[in-house]
């Protein structure tokens, strides 16, 4: 403890430090849940804890706000568990090593958790306060957001009377973000038939591509690897070979940057041949884009194995290509913006299926509906089994927002120049809420994080000093 001591806001970095000594990777929220509980008990609060763990806090409005609206105060308790392969901390039970580096609050070996711990600490520096300005306030800690928003999907608004909402998940402070895409996970089977061949054996992997997150580099022409496999599969039909397994990814809303295959062929020369000039004729189209793209190769001798049936490799290869992935419509009135896109992030295969799981998104609830209704049609063309999961509804911009007025005014009253205000292709939970709370009126935002969901991910000192106190002008200025 005390490895923050002497930042300012001292209360803001002092609860950042408590919540990180807490083990809060989504799935595993009662102990952070229990901190926030026995927080309002310590402040005579009032406070609401459901059965997914969801937080909401009341404070009344401090001397002339008293009846004032109520104001919303959103972030979520889960992070993103990432660490180096030396890293001995165990997500289930240790907290985290953070430290200080000049500007940044880092953390050794693992994520930050900054995303979105920073939000909670500021939210509860403001319920702790005794000498802030503020609305009657609602404070709202969901769970598992990063796992598909489950916590806000489940979470009962009843008790909520606040139209007024500041999401703190946002990653860049000169930005107001004012809508997100919705979205939902696809999930496409194939059964597996199998029988016995002999041949030799190949695993061949695709590496060295960029990834990233499916919502925020969508747009940035990276190559999914799984579906560079199904390209390369399908190039190679005319070779005689049969599939072990294929594994690529691990998330849906990650683009997925490896993929492998196990095969067996009776002609291992002519097929790796055929293999390393399909791989230089890829590498020129894509070398500007992936510069480091490579396939790896290891042979093993002649065996006897379990490979699916012709018909089993068939319909993969057919799904690997014909499945839709990345952009598939941009906005038609924001600049710059995608609309609507999906992502292959999962490719698996097990005991009885192969499993291909994609992450759609779209900024138009109609556009998502009729990508899923395509992806319907596919899994029908195929005779294949699917299912979605997941669905979270679309935040869209309000041109009438006053709030959005309000923030970029004590914006620019503290900095000199305005907020860019944008519209953003992931996923936030205001769109959740939103779809919970009628009539809400919301926007997010945040101080500066960088490299977020990775070990490098850290947060600005200086930032979060300073969007702390811009929060507080906004409270302020609210209307009484």
């Amino acid at each position: 403890m005390n490895k923050l001591n002497g930042l300012h806001p001292e209360n803001v970095f002092k609860f950042f430090e408590e919540i990180s000594l807490i083990p809060r990777g989504s799935g595993n929220m009662k102990q952070i849940s229990d901190y926030c509980e026995e927080f309002a008990k310590e402040h005579s609060l009032r406070i609401i804890r459901d059965d997914a763990d969801n937080i909401i806090i009341f404070k009344n409005g401090t001397a002339g706000y008293e009846n004032a609206q109520p104001v919303i105060l959103q972030g979520h308790l889960d992070m993103v568990c990432q660490k180096e392969p030396t890293c001995t901390i165990d997500f289930e039970r240790d907290g985290l090593d953070i430290y200080v580096d000049g500007d940044y609050i880092k953390a050794r070996g693992t994520t930050l958790g900054a995303d979105n711990g920073i939000a909670v600490a500021m939210v509860l520096a403001i319920l702790a306060s005794d000498n802030i300005a503020h609305p009657p306030i609602e404070a709202i800690f969901t769970t598992d957001e990063e796992i598909g928003m489950i916590g806000a999907s489940k979470l009962d608004v009843s008790e909520i009377k606040g139209k007024r909402m500041i999401n703190i998940d946002s990653e860049e402070q000169d930005l107001l973000t004012t809508s997100c895409a919705g979205g939902m996970e696809y999930k496409l089977s194939i059964p597996i038939k199998r029988r016995i061949a002999t041949g030799s054996k190949i695993s061949f992997s695709i590496a060295g591509l960029k990834g990233g997150h499916s919502g925020v580099e969508i747009d940035k022409k990276r190559v999914n690897a799984s579906i560079l496999m199904g390209r390369i599969l399908n190039h190679l039909r005319k070779f005689e070979f049969d599939i072990i397994s294929i594994t690529g990814g691990d998330k849906s809303n990650a683009i997925t940057n490896a993929c492998m295959a196990d095969i067996l062929t009776k002609d291992a020369e002519k097929f790796i041949s055929a293999l390393r000039d399909y791989e230089q004729t890829i590498k020129n189209e894509i070398d500007d884009r992936e510069p480091d793209f490579i396939i790896s190769i290891e042979t093993f001798g002649e065996s006897a194995l379990e490979v699916f049936e012709t018909d089993t490799k068939e319909t993969l290869i057919s799904a690997l290509v014909l499945i839709p992935n990345g952009i598939i419509e941009m906005s038609a009135t924001i600049d710059g913006l995608v609309e609507t896109s999906l992502n292959l992030g999962i490719l698996k295969t097990d005991k009885e299926n192969i499993t291909l799981v994609s992450g759609l998104r779209s900024s138009k609830l109609s556009a998502l509906d009729a990508l899923e209704e395509k992806l319907g049609v596919l899994a029908d063309t195929l005779g294949l089994s699917y299912k979605t999961s997941g669905k979270y509804l679309p935040w869209e911009y309000n041109r009438n927002s006053v709030l959005q007025k309000l923030y970029i005014e004590c914006f620019e009253e503290k900095f000199g120049y305005p907020p860019k205000v944008v519209a953003i292709h992931a996923g936030l939970e205001c769109g959740v809420l939103a779809s919970k709370i009628s009539g809400l009126d919301s926007i997010s935002i945040g101080p500066e994080l960088f490299d977020i969901h990775t070990v490098n991910e850290r947060v600005s000192i200086k930032s979060v000093r300073e969007m702390y106190q811009l929060i507080l002008d906004v409270l302020k200025k609210m209307d009484k």
